[in-house]
C-alpha cells in the first residue's frame, strides 16, 4: 500500500518539498493507515511536515477513548496533536441540517482552523476508492451533473488532498494488520439510518452480488474518465469567461450578447464558474437556478434580477450580466 500511496502522490502532485500538512485522523483504519504511511514517507523522498487534527463529535460513548487513542499514537510518533469536541447533533438541530452534513462541515472548519494555526498549506483526508464509489452513487441518487460523477477528487482547491484515494478498503485493512495497528471501529458505520451507510452496507454489496462484483473499480474508472473530460471542459470555460468578462471589481460583469451566443452547456458552466469566483463555491445552486439565469439573460426584458441563494444577486442591465456578492 505504501508504494500505491507514493504513486498517487506523484500522479496527482499531492505533496511537494516544503509542504506542511494537517492530517484529519479519527482513529479508524483509513485515517490511521494514512497517518502511518505518511510518517514512513516523511523525508524519505519528499521533505514535508505534518500535524494531526481529531474531532470528537460527542455522538458515541467511545468517542473520548478514540480521542485518547489518537493522542497517544501521535505522542509515540512524535507528531503534534490537536483535538476539539463538537456537539454535532446540536449543530444539526440548530441549523436544520443532517447529522452527516453537520459533522463534515464541523470537521473541515476545525481542520482549516488548525491549518491556520500551524501554517499548513494542505489538509489530508483519508478517503479511499470505495468512499469515492459511494459518493458517485450518492450523487447519482440526488440527481447529479457530469461533475458529480467524479466523486471525491484526489486534490481539491489545491488544498484538500486524498493520498489514499486509489487504495481499496481491503488494502488498508491488510496494511493495518501487517503493521499490527489496532484502529478504532466506529459503530455508527453500521447504522443504516445514514445515507452513506445504506449505500456502503446495502446498495454496493447487493450490486456486487447480483450485477457486478467489481462495481467499485468500475465506478472509479468512470470517475477518472469524467475527471479528464471535466478538466478539458473547464479549460474551455475559463477561455470563454476571459473573452466575455468586462469587469471583476467591485463585482463581476459579463457581456450579455457574447454570453447568449454560447452553447447551453458552456453557459451553464460559465455561470457556475462565475458564481464560484464570487462566493468561493456553488453550494445551494441547483440546475433550476442555472436554467432560470439563462432564461433571464435570453429574455433581457427590463432590469429583472434573481437571487439563487441569499448570498448572491444576479441581474441584467444595459447589455451586461451583473453578479453581486450580498454577504
Amino acid at each position: 500500500m505504501k508504494q500505491k500511496v507514493k504513486e498517487t502522490i506523484k500522479k496527482y502532485n499531492l505533496i511537494q518539498d516544503g509542504d506542511n500538512l494537517v492530517l484529519g485522523v479519527s482513529g479508524g483504519p483509513d485515517s490511521l493507515a494514512m497517518l502511518y504511511v505518511l510518517a514512513e514517507l516523511k523525508n524519505e523522498e519528499i521533505n514535508f511536515d505534518f500535524s494531526v487534527a481529531h474531532v470528537n463529535h460527542l455522538i458515541r460513548e467511545e468517542a473520548k477513548q478514540d480521542e485518547e487513542f489518537v493522542k497517544e499514537t501521535c505522542k509515540n510518533l512524535g507528531i503534534k496533536f490537536f483535538s476539539k469536541s463538537i456537539d454535532v447533533k446540536q449543530i444539526a438541530h440548530n441549523k436544520k441540517m443532517g447529522v452527516e452534513e453537520a459533522g463534515r462541515a464541523s470537521r473541515y472548519e476545525f481542520f482549516d482552523e488548525i491549518a491556520k494555526k500551524t501554517n499548513a498549506n494542505k489538509i489530508a483526508i483519508a478517503h479511499n476508492s470505495k468512499d469515492k464509489a459511494e459518493t458517485i452513487i450518492m450523487n447519482l441518487l440526488r440527481g447529479t451533473g457530469i461533475s458529480g460523477l467524479k466523486g471525491i477528487e484526489p486534490i481539491k482547491n489545491e488544498k484538500y488532498i486524498r493520498p489514499l484515494i486509489e487504495c481499496s478498503r481491503e488494502e488498508i485493512e491488510n496494511y493495518c494488520k501487517e503493521k499490527n495497528l489496532q484502529p478504532r471501529i466506529d459503530k455508527t458505520n453500521f447504522d443504516n439510518t445514514y445515507t452513506r451507510n445504506k449505500i456502503r452496507n446495502i446498495v454496493i454489496p447487493y450490486v456486487e452480488r447480483e450485477f457486478n462484483p467489481n462495481i467499485v473499480e468500475t465506478l472509479n474508472r468512470l470517475s477518472e474518465l469524467v475527471r479528464e473530460e471535466d478538466i478539458y471542459i473547464n479549460k474551455q470555460v475559463e477561455k470563454v469567461y476571459s473573452e466575455i468578462v468586462q469587469q471583476e471589481k467591485p463585482h463581476i460583469i459579463l457581456d450579455l450578447k457574447k454570453f447568449n451566443s454560447q452553447e447551453t452547456v458552456i453557459k451553464s458552466r460559465v455561470l457556475l464558474y462565475t458564481i464560484t469566483k464570487v462566493l468561493g463555491n456553488c453550494q445551494g445552486i441547483s440546475k433550476i437556478h442555472i436554467e432560470d439565469i439563462i432564461k433571464l439573460c435570453q429574455n433581457n426584458i427590463g432590469n429583472k434580477y434573481l437571487t439563487p441563494n441569499q448570498f448572491i444577486k444576479i441581474f441584467v442591465k444595459s447589455g451586461q450580466i451583473h453578479f453581486i456578492d450580498q454577504r
